[in-house]
């Protein structure tokens, strides 16, 4: 039995598989990274965050756009492939910080633009993470989210998170949309757009990514065949385990004074 807790938990995950991350064809390429990029448009003087960058995906199609990009993680061996990756790619004006999201080692007003893309759901107390976020934007900045999301509906959701626990010990909870509006609001941000997409999940390369235990492979699989027609439907579960599951990018705008 484990002693670690959850942020070193997080951190075991994924330093080992930081390049997996890296080339992930899941993580580098999407509609919500365009949609992205054309949201945040040119804005040479704008200061960025990237919370919970991973593989530094949304960092390195930031960099363009702005001045400069904080790329942090809790991962220092993830850092380290997305500061190599941007010092290949040319990106000078992209520096990386060693931080849990709950924690975030930056000033309070320093960004004008901040992001968090398939992060939030291995955060430990996602309030306090957005907390931090909306400390750290300067009153009106704009914040992108983007991640996986419950469809809400408590047999699903319960599917969600089970396959996603099973598969990886460092996740959470994926939240609805409307827990994800709730939370916004609460932690002072004034909640803007949602945009929902459909994202397949190759599954061998899914449990692969993240070195799934064959004894939680066999246990995902065992469930998927014998998931209902509601579950089978909507998460579009295929003969060979890869399934389809909900994603959401949401624009919200930090409030000219924190909650109290």
């Amino acid at each position: 039995m484990t002693t670690e807790n959850h942020d070193a938990i997080v951190s075991s995950q994924f330093s080992p598989r930081a390049h997996s991350y890296l080339t992930s064809a899941v993580h580098a390429s999407g509609e919500d990274l365009e949609q992205m990029v054309r949201l945040i448009g040119e804005r040479p003087d704008a200061i960025a965050l990237d919370m919970g960058c991973g593989g530094g995906h949304a960092a390195f199609r930031l960099a363009p756009l702005v001045n400069k990009v904080v790329a942090c993680d809790l991962s220092e061996a993830m850092l380290k492939v997305v500061a190599d990756e941007a010092r290949r790619r040319g990106l000078a004006n992209l520096v990386t910080q060693q931080g849990a999201a709950e924690t975030l080692p930056c000033p309070s007003a320093s960004f004008d633009v901040a992001v968090t893309r398939y992060s939030a759901h291995h955060w430990r107390d996602v309030s306090a993470g957005l907390a931090q976020m909306r400390r750290v934007l300067k009153p009106g900045g704009l914040a992108v989210f983007m991640d996986v999301i419950s469809p809400g509906e408590p047999l699903l959701d319960t599917w969600l998170q089970t396959l996603e626990l099973l598969r990886d010990p460092s996740h959470v909870r994926n939240a609805s949309l409307d827990e994800w509006r709730s939370q916004l609001t609460a932690a002072g941000f004034i909640v803007g757009t949602a945009t929902k997409f459909r994202l397949r999940l190759e599954f061998a390369s899914w449990i692969e990514r993240m070195k799934t235990p064959e004894s939680h492979v066999l246990a995902i699989r065992s469930l998927q065949l014998r998931a209902g027609s509601e579950v089978t439907a909507h998460f579009a579960i295929e003969d060979d385990g890869s399934f389809t599951v909900d994603t959401v990018l949401i624009t919200a705008e930090a409030g000219t004074a924190p909650p109290l």
